[in-house]
């Protein structure tokens, strides 16, 4: 189907383009009555403005940077769809820039690709959004940006998160609610601040049921499936095995779960195995992964919301506009009660 033209939107709002252009480049100089009459048409009409033309006839830029770790990961394919959604719905366009910390010259890449692409804002993922070195050089150039589920408070720029170690703390209360006393924790990615947080969360619910946490019960990985899998060898291959494990995100979840149906261990009969994220896996894996689920779209959407609101780039104090979304805990096959 053909697209409404702003032509179009002008000849039945009974005024001139350029009208039309001010009205949704929000400029000023509009009277009240003929702004309200242009929203209406073009909400009756479903005109979506060209964000390039926009950004041409106009100083300002309607393209947002969304910066990612792992672009592949369930975690960053909710954000990325509740980011590009709300984009879309304002007029935005979304630019999505994976970002290898591991190269030397990655921040230099990014330096050079905010010249060229005169962003509008940014969206920092974890652990992007506790890099003070990338925090620094798009303060530098004078860019708006949000951070999502940052590690700690900073008023360089509002951020959303929810409250991981709430959310690992009534996981945990869960599976102890359940019966099972003997619980293995995997912890996250240590570069990424929530990981400390749901480890703290599993540690609060252990110590206000008065159960102690046994140290070769506790092990890192990566928030990868692969460390999963290592990790959940490491638990169950001996004879010595907890009745529970509670991994820090599913793709890791996912790894221990298919390590135990290789090792013939029912779950959840024998091991009840929970996650953190309720990304895609955790509906597809057999059994389907009870586990923690985080808005991770979201809290996109929201940072998409803040980074375009009017004056947030002047805003003195931006964590005046910080937001905590609610968190859900999402009980599933894979937890039961323990076998005596």
């Amino acid at each position: 189907m053909k697209p409404i033209t702003i032509k179009e939107v002008a000849a039945r709002a009974g005024v001139s383009p350029k009208t039309v252009s001010r009205v949704i480049n929000d400029e000023e100089h509009v009277r009240p009555p003929v702004r309200e009459a242009v929203m209406r048409v073009v909400r009756e009409m479903g005109y979506r403005p060209n964000s390039f033309a926009r950004s041409l006839s106009s100083s300002k830029s309607y393209l947002l940077g969304l910066l990612v770790d792992d672009p592949a990961s369930g975690y960053a394919t909710d954000v990325q769809v509740g980011a590009l959604l709300r984009s879309r719905d304002l007029g935005y366009h979304l630019v999505i820039e994976p970002l290898d910390t591991g190269k030397a010259e990655w921040l230099d890449m990014i330096d050079t690709g905010l010249h060229a692409l005169n962003l509008g804002g940014a969206i920092l993922t974890p652990p992007l959004c506790d890099r003070t070195d990338l925090i620094d050089l798009l303060v530098r150039h004078g860019l708006p940006f949000v951070r999502i589920s940052p590690s700690g408070d900073d008023e360089r720029s509002a951020s959303v998160r929810m409250d991981d170690r709430a959310a690992a703390r009534d996981m945990t209360r869960h599976l102890i609610g359940l019966g099972h006393r003997d619980i293995a924790f995997i912890k996250g990615d240590p570069v990424h601040g929530v990981s400390a947080f749901r480890y703290h969360g599993f540690c609060d619910a252990m110590a206000e049921a008065g159960l102690a946490i046994v140290a070769r019960r506790v092990l890192e990985g990566d928030f990868s499936f692969r460390s999963g899998l290592r990790l959940g060898e490491t638990i169950l291959a001996g004879g010595d095995r907890p009745s529970a494990i509670f991994a820090s995100n599913d793709d890791m979840a996912l790894g221990v779960l298919v390590t135990a149906i290789r090792l013939g261990i029912m779950v959840p009969d024998t091991l009840s195995v929970a996650g953190f994220d309720d990304a895609p896996v955790a509906r597809v894996a057999w059994p389907q992964l009870t586990t923690v689920r985080q808005p991770n779209a979201e809290m996109a959407a929201a940072a998409v919301d803040i980074v375009t609101s009017p004056g947030y780039s002047t805003e003195a104090d931006k964590s005046q506009l910080n937001r905590s979304l609610p968190y859900e805990i999402i009980l599933r096959s894979s937890t039961a009660a323990p076998r005596p």
